[in-house]
């Protein structure tokens, strides 16, 4: 009699089919879920450090401070550049001074001379420079003799607030060797309405 009863009572517990089905519903569905939050952390942080990575070696990006670039930058501003050692004239460079980052504009290559007046007109190999970001020429903040020759490997930079900018017109700063260049400025991240920087 004990048995026929146990016999029922499991007949009564036992999970139809449906509901069998369910369950495994269920399971594969938990699986699947735990699999994809999975894949989905790996997949962010791959993101991430590839980021990180070309952030800091391909295209880092910088803030500036000071006001030695207005109007062309101002102070806040954040910019994207490309690290690079291939430079035209009027390209806005990043380097290292002072263990500081500033932003200058390439007035010269090696090679070349540049000369300034007493107006602050810029001269490279005699041919006066247009430059319509300059809102103040300025001769003040020179020091080195003039005219003066580009060495090898370097670039000569200078500010286009002229008056205030510390640049290669003096003998502390000098122009400034590839192994300093922290990058080419190629946009303005920020403000967002601002994404030209020439």
């Amino acid at each position: 009699m004990a048995r026929n009863s146990e016999k029922k009572v499991w007949g009564e517990n036992r999970p139809n089919t449906e509901e069998l089905r369910s369950e495994l519903k269920r399971v594969r569905y938990n699986e699947r879920y735990g699999s994809t939050i999975r894949s989905t952390i790996y997949i962010l942080i791959t993101v991430a450090a590839a980021s990180i990575l070309i952030a800091t070696l391909v295209f880092p990006v910088f803030r500036i401070f000071g006001s030695s670039m207005t109007p062309t930058l101002e102070e806040g501003n954040i910019v994207a550049s490309l690290r690079t050692t291939n430079f035209d004239h009027g390209d806005l460079v990043a380097f290292y001074y002072n263990n500081r980052l500033l932003v200058k504009r390439v007035i010269a290559t090696g090679g070349e001379w540049v000369d300034i007046d007493e107006d602050g007109n810029v001269y490279v190999n005699n041919q006066l420079l247009n430059e319509p970001y300059v809102m103040d020429k300025s001769f003040d903040q020179c020091n080195i003799t003039l005219p003066y020759q580009v060495p090898d490997g370097r670039i000569f930079v200078m500010g286009d607030h002229r008056s205030t900018s510390v640049d290669s017109r003096m003998k502390e700063i000098g122009c400034i060797s590839d192994d300093l260049i922290a990058g080419k400025l190629i946009f303005r991240i920020w403000p967002l309405g601002k994404f030209t920087i020439r």
